[in-house]
């Protein structure tokens, strides 16, 4: 990989309706014993899984930089996330119980929460190893066994998750991996025995998915895309309001579903801000992203690196302002040269009615609008037909707490951006998607409740 970005990594046959097939039913034979065992037996075998994704950090990390391009220094934010999940869920565990309810005359009813059965998991390329933790770790904390197709771009990973899981210790088939593209997802969708689908990705691609869900009745957690403001009002500490906008749009060559691509500046601080925001971006170090001090790898392949560029051109073609980057990238290094990079973009006179600012762009661009008041920038953050989330910066913690109040969006941050504590559920609103992963709500979502209702008497007849 250090030798010669954009060449073939490795070949994988993609899995045809046999290889699904044998996928589900080894999984259903896992299933019936994983579904036995107790929360306590679960949350051990769960936690040794923690445990060697922890010890082998480094090595999962390096693998994940070559899978996806990005640097090694996200790449272990990752991994950490991805240990800490399968922990946080190996704890909730063994603590799932329904409830007792006293009724009339020594009658009472308890409700069960019970495993949903073959989950589905499918995942994006830009967070391969993350997301596929992220979903198995409530799908098999809840009892549930899982096949997983990772993006054809990012296919390597996920198999050392399932590798793990078995020297983890659990029953052979739980956690399958199948590999493909669009055709192996519509056979895992319409599969008899898959009880539920996970899709993190594109909002075409989800509204298909929950098409096919449909014909099956059978329940959906779509993460889908988004085009998130940020809006920053002027009483905001300014040096950590830059740091919050590079984190919310540079993360991962801006291959973030929650990035906050619309960054709303208060016209006071309009300058200012952008100035700085200027000055920081076309400090970020780009190159080989298993060097440790490159903060910004290589987009995911060419054809994603281009449509990035196309959208560039339609800016500037419609108005906007190039004010830093936006070009491609040749690092110094020859052997660098066919990578897929490109300079982060810094975006100036925008406006609302842009395709820069209405339509998710997947790479490092961000797109500066001024506002003047509060209920302004509320309702302009709100004109968009997605909503997974949105940021504020303010040193008013009223003001704050009041505009994340009226934001229309899943996932909100306050003097901070892109952070994702496995403790708190991440999901969208409106096109965004829906259901939610990590926190306790996940739970919901890889469970179904079972009512149990017991007569003490005698049957009442109404015959």
């Amino acid at each position: 990989f250090k030798t010669c970005p954009g060449r073939v990594l490795c070949k994988l046959p993609c899995s045809g309706e046999k290889e699904v097939d044998l996928a589900v039913q080894s999984a259903k034979a896992a299933f019936k014993i994983w579904s036995q065992m107790s929360g306590m037996e679960r949350c051990r075998v769960m936690l040794e899984a923690a445990r060697i994704i922890r010890e082998q950090r480094e090595e999962i990390a390096t693998m994940e930089t070559i899978n996806n391009g990005k640097s090694i220094f996200e790449a272990r934010v990752d991994i950490d996330i991805s240990w800490q999940c399968l922990e946080y869920y190996a704890g909730l565990a063994g603590s799932l119980a329904g409830e007792h309810i006293q009724l009339p005359g020594g009658s009472f009813g308890y409700t069960r929460r019970e495993p949903l059965g073959v989950c589905v998991g499918i995942g994006a390329w830009n967070y391969p190893f993350q997301i596929a933790c992220w979903k198995s770790g409530p799908a098999l904390a809840c009892g549930n066994a899982m096949v997983f197709k990772p993006s054809p771009f990012t296919p390597i990973s996920v198999v050392r998750l399932a590798e793990i899981f078995t020297e983890a210790g659990v029953p052979k088939g739980l956690f399958n991996v199948v590999q493909g593209g669009a055709a192996t997802g519509q056979l895992l969708c319409q599969h008899p025995d898959v009880a539920k689908i996970s899709f993190t990705g594109s909002v075409p691609t989800g509204m298909k998915i929950m098409e096919m869900a449909a014909k099956g009745i059978k329940p959906v957690t779509l993460e889908l895309g988004g085009k998130s403001p940020l809006i920053i009002f002027s009483d905001a500490d300014l040096e950590n309001a830059v740091k919050g906008a590079l984190m919310a749009n540079f993360l991962t060559q801006g291959e973030v579903c929650c990035n906050g691509t619309r960054v709303f500046v208060e016209r006071k601080i309009l300058d200012t801000f952008t100035k700085e925001v200027v000055k920081r971006t076309q400090k970020i170090k780009i190159g080989d992203p298993l060097l440790e001090d490159t903060r910004m790898g290589a987009l995911i392949n060419r054809p994603h690196l281009n449509r990035v560029q196309g959208f560039i051109k339609q800016a500037k073609e419609q108005g906007a302002e190039v004010l830093c980057g936006g070009d491609l990238y040749v690092p110094d290094d020859p052997k660098l040269k066919n990578g897929y990079y490109m300079r982060p973009c810094v975006l100036g006179n925008c406006k609302d009615d842009m395709t820069c600012v209405k339509e998710e762009i997947f790479g490092p661009v961000m797109a500066i609008l001024p506002f003047d008041t509060e209920e302004e920038a509320v309702e302009r953050a709100n004109a968009t037909k997605f909503g997974l989330a949105g940021g504020v910066f303010t040193r008013d913690i009223q003001k704050a707490h009041r505009v994340v109040a009226a934001l229309k969006a899943g996932m909100c941050f306050i003097n901070n951006y892109n952070v994702s504590p496995v403790e708190l559920p991440f999901g969208g609103y409106k096109s965004s998607g829906f259901g939610r992963e990590n926190g306790r709500a996940a739970i919901e979502y890889y469970s179904q409740l079972k009512t149990v209702c017991v007569e003490m008497g005698d049957v009442e007849s109404v015959f």
